[in-house]
């Protein structure tokens, strides 16, 4: 990518008391080294960053990972001036200088450049090597590369690790060190891409990335670091349960920014928090995540040895032990530090293994048979614990007892977590605005800019002030009923009643056909509630809601979960055999909120009868309330082909769909929880009718972790939806000619995935249709994982949130690409966080304006909802859908009947031959849905 093109959106000012500086001593053309391997000329090498810790945008993420967008991204346009101003504070504060010393870019290559990272920072770390450096003010990246303030000589040493640490050398820990001298960091060059006379490139990414380890190299030194976030090692905890703990960081990220007066580079701080593994006696630990009592751990291991130890839970719970820090106490104040491999199925007295006596220079001169447990008593007069399973570490041959193992601090803890602990971390992470910023401004302290000596060293200086933007609040839409309308400004305050408000289109066909399955068990709801219930429902969605009925009483019976799928077929035979016709719609009243039974039925419902179903928890139905049963009615009336409401605007014209046939496509793309080997589900949904209010959605496993929808996927489920949007009586035979493709869950580094795999693949789909015919499109990706926030000084909300509507396009956003930051719902708890709205591809001439009130209105007409929502509905149906994926799976549930869960154990036994490859799950395509009942685009997810 050359110089001579500039960016997208080029602003015509200068960043303010932004200072570069040039060495004239340099006498390197730039060429950035991706490792030196001593003789080799590094002249063609490219630099080596991790980007996933920058925010470059699409064009510099695309670019730092080997992707050229070419001319394809649209530039940004005029800002927009629909609406209210009002100022807002964002958690960003601008560098306002660069550097005022020369900064030395240096090549570092340690051992032959694959060693582990901890090793990589002893050596860096190491007496020798340090007194080698001199106090230049290195900076290390960990890994690669390395900068300093002065030019010096290159290094090129040999360091013996066991001499360092004080123990006799054997010659085997030995490391060569190769530090070379590469440029000169050009600041100038960055300067000139923020004014716009210059495109991204290497000298500008390189620039970046020294000011973000520049940044980050004191915190670094004093917190413990994970990521972009930094956490104090004597901070506050908040205990979960199970074993785990959560507290309070600070995170920060570099980014490029449109500053209130130019091009900027920014920095983004916020609160962080994260789970953290309790730091205390491994045995401890191994009871809280097992969820026993330390005296009953014994007796769990032997059951679980009894029933197959790799199929028991105890298994299972102890994998989460991997690659965890444990510290020996059996040796006095030699603390060696050790990493968790896993747990044996063998107690101390049941492992054995060869005890090697030496001499003094290290020679073996016997060896003999022992027990763990003997070794023990023998060497350290320890009696350790029989009857629990030993640790094997990563570290050859070393097998150690639970019992004097205690975990290190300061671990993160990546497994899911359950119910409880999400519970209580949601009280931890969830505060109002005021809280928040006094949390980040506790964060800025850690991070302790003003005195930071490297800051100092180098003269780089970030504003201590946070940056204060004109934001826009915009028009809020008209909530339309079919018997009048809620007002935008009245709408716009965040809710709003459906009492009495009839849905814009009741459902296609009365309903005659329904049943209810009561599922028994401990909390199951008694029958004269559920026949109390199910009378409010008809009531209240008939003379309500404007709900059609041709038979007002259902077909209630209980059912028993131990029945499995049989509980299901049921109440559908039953149901179908009473009116001699497929049922239209079943309930289902659970006990609890137990997932795998509500997996069932919906796996049973949607993909063996191919009828919508509606689960409700029995405390809701005893109740019997007016609010929840008006929301059931709002699931219920979309699922059988009903329109709740739709929202027009007051300022701007809807988008003249009825003039140009448009679709709104959404997609996202679901994980399995860290660990899991279950795999990626990728959602795509398709508006159905010119008013964007019915959406279809199919799905289908994607691998595993697998970001991008494959294309396979998007023939299939694209495809799918394409062919019955064209047949339908809104395409009326032809393709449409524009379509809005919304993409949910994508990084910066994979924006030009986004165009050159998924909308490829779904142009080549339309050509297969048509091909004749190109439908425009715009593509927009969506994105909540970020740590923007918006603090108001005008025209907050009570709480001190943003108000429906609240746009920012300056400040934090890019300088030149066109994205920006919408609010479009009201935080009922805690602090809002906006969509980042990011526009990569614009063929059909989308104006910025329009694009933002669509964007907005469209909040009010999501289905299940009486308040604006905060995402996109067409992302946020995928989300659901692809959420919902897992009850389409091919796998039969272990809930599914005690002979079916049976033979699913035999088949898992039979395969395992004791090894975890073979019980990875093997990645089938979901379980069909029959279109016998239109199931395929009715709205079967919501």
């Amino acid at each position: 990518m050359g110089r001579k093109s500039l960016p997208p959106g080029t602003p015509t000012q200068v960043p303010p008391n932004v200072s570069s500086q040039t060495p004239s001593d340099d006498q390197h053309s730039f060429q950035s080294v991706a490792q030196y391997d001593g003789g080799r000329d590094p002249a063609s090498a490219a630099i080596t960053v991790d980007n996933r810790r920058l925010e470059l945008g699409a064009l510099g993420s695309s670019f730092a990972r080997g992707f050229d967008f070419g001319d394809r991204l649209p530039r940004r346009q005029a800002l927009n001036t629909k609406g209210r101003e009002i100022l807002v504070k964002l958690n960003t504060f601008t560098v306002n200088r660069f550097a005022t010393k020369p900064v030395h870019q240096y090549d570092v290559l340690i051992g032959n450049g694959n060693e582990k990272r901890q090793l990589i920072k002893k050596i860096w770390n190491s007496r020798t090597l340090q007194a080698e450096l001199g106090d230049h003010g290195w900076i290390f990246d960990g890994n690669k590369i390395a900068w300093a303030s002065e030019k010096r000589p290159d290094i090129n040493i040999k360091l013996d690790m066991d001499k360092e640490q004080g123990r006799p050398s054997h010659g085997k820990n030995i490391h060569k060190i190769s530090i070379k001298h590469v440029n000169v960091v050009k600041f100038d060059v960055l300067t000139s891409f923020l004014e716009g006379k210059t495109a991204f490139d290497n000298a500008i990414l390189e620039a970046i990335n020294f000011l973000d380890h520049l940044m980050r190299e004191g915190p670094a030194a004093n917190l413990t670091q994970i990521k972009k976030s930094f956490f104090s090692r004597g901070q506050a905890r908040t205990f979960l349960g199970g074993g785990v703990e959560a507290f309070k960081g600070v995170f920060s990220s570099m980014r490029l920014a449109r500053g209130v007066n130019g091009a900027v580079m920014s920095v983004n701080v916020d609160v962080s928090n994260c789970v953290f593994i309790t730091s205390q006696k491994l045995i401890r630990s191994v009871a809280e995540v097992c969820n026993v009592k330390i005296d009953q751990l014994g007796t769990t291991f032997r059951k679980a040895i009894h029933d197959g130890w790799d199929r028991s839970r105890m298994y299972r719970d102890l994998k989460r032990f991997k690659k965890f820090g444990v510290v020996v106490e059996h040796r006095g104040t030699d603390k060696v530090e050790y990493v968790i491999d896993k747990f044996l199925p063998q107690t101390c007295a049941e492992y054995k293994f060869k005890e090697r006596l030496r001499n003094d220079k290290g020679e073996v001169v016997s060896e003999k048979l022992t027990t763990l447990k003997d070794y023990f008593m023998t060497k350290y007069n320890i009696a350790v614990d029989i009857t629990l399973p030993v640790v094997k570490m990563t570290r050859k041959d070393s097998v150690i007892p639970m019992d004097v193992l205690t975990l290190l601090p300061n671990q993160r803890w990546v497994t899911k977590l359950d119910d409880k602990q999400t519970a209580n971390m949601i009280k931890v992470a969830v505060t109002l605005p005021a809280q928040r910023w006094a949390d980040i401004d506790a964060g800025l302290k850690l991070l302790d800019w003003p005195n930071d000596r490297h800051l100092k060293h180098y003269g780089m200086h970030i504003e201590p002030q946070a940056t204060v933007v004109k934001a826009r609040v915009l028009p809020p839409p008209d909530v339309m009923f079919a018997n009048g309308k809620e007002p935008g400004a009245k709408a716009s305050s965040g809710r709003w009643r459906i009492d009495g408000k009839k849905f814009i289109q009741p459902n296609t066909t009365p309903i005659k056909v329904w049943g209810v399955c009561v599922v028994q068990g401990r909390g199951a709801a008694d029958p004269n509630s559920c026949t109390r219930f199910f009378q409010e429902f008809v009531n209240t969605y008939d003379k309500q809601h404007g709900g059609r009925f041709a038979e007002r009483v259902p077909t209630i019976l209980p059912g028993q979960v131990s029945q499995g799928i049989e509980m299901v077929t049921t109440i559908w035979n039953t149901v179908g055999n009473k009116h001699k016709a497929r049922p239209q719609i079943l309930f289902f009243v659970l006990p609890d909120k137990n997932t795998d039974v509500y997996n069932m039925i919906k796996r049973a419902c949607d993909c063996r009868y191919g009828v919508v179903s509606q689960c409700l928890q029995s405390a809701h139905v005893q109740k019997c309330q007016g609010q929840y049963i008006s929301n059931v009615c709002l699931k219920v009336n979309v699922k059988l082909g009903g329109i709740n409401t739709r929202a027009v605007g007051q300022f701007l014209p809807r988008l003249p769909s009825a003039k140009i046939s448009t679709v709104i496509v959404g997609a996202d793309v679901s994980h399995a929880s860290p660990g899991s080997e279950q795999a990626s589900m990728a959602a795509i949904t398709m508006s159905l009718n010119p008013d964007f209010t019915r959406y279809a959605a199919q799905v289908e496993t994607n691998g595993q972790r697998v970001e991008m929808v494959t294309t396979e996927n998007i023939n299939k489920l694209f495809g799918k939806l394409l062919n019955f949007w064209v047949k339908s009586t809104t395409g009326k035979g032809a393709l449409p000619q524009r379509i809005i493709y919304v993409r949910d869950g994508v990084s910066e580094g994979q924006y030009a995935h986004v165009l050159d795999q998924e909308v490829k693949d779904m142009k080549a789909f339309c050509l297969v249709l048509n091909n004749k015919v190109s439908p425009k499109f715009t593509v927009v990706v969506a994105s909540k994982r970020h740590h923007v926030r918006f603090f108001p000084t005008t025209g907050a909300d009570r709480n001190g949130n943003p108000v429906p509507g609240t746009l920012v396009e300056t400040g934090v956003t890019h300088p030149f690409e066109w994205d920006f930051y919408l609010n479009a719902h009201s935080a009922i708890k805690g602090t809002a966080r906006p969509v980042h709205y990011h526009v990569l591809l614009n063929e059909a001439g989308i104006s910025n304006e329009e694009l933002q009130q669509l964007l907005y209105e469209h909040s009010y007409q999501y289905a299940r909802a009486t308040t604006p929502v905060s995402m996109f509905p067409a992302v946020y149906y995928a989300h659901l859908a692809s959420k919902r994926a897992i009850s389409h799976t091919e796998t039969v549930l272990l809930s599914s009947g005690k002979k079916e869960a049976e033979q699913i154990k035999s088949e898992m036994k039979s395969s395992t031959k004791g090894t975890d490859k073979d019980l990875l799950p093997e990645i089938t395509p979901l379980k069909p849905m029959p279109n016998d009942g239109q199931i395929n685009v009715a709205m079967w997810y919501i």
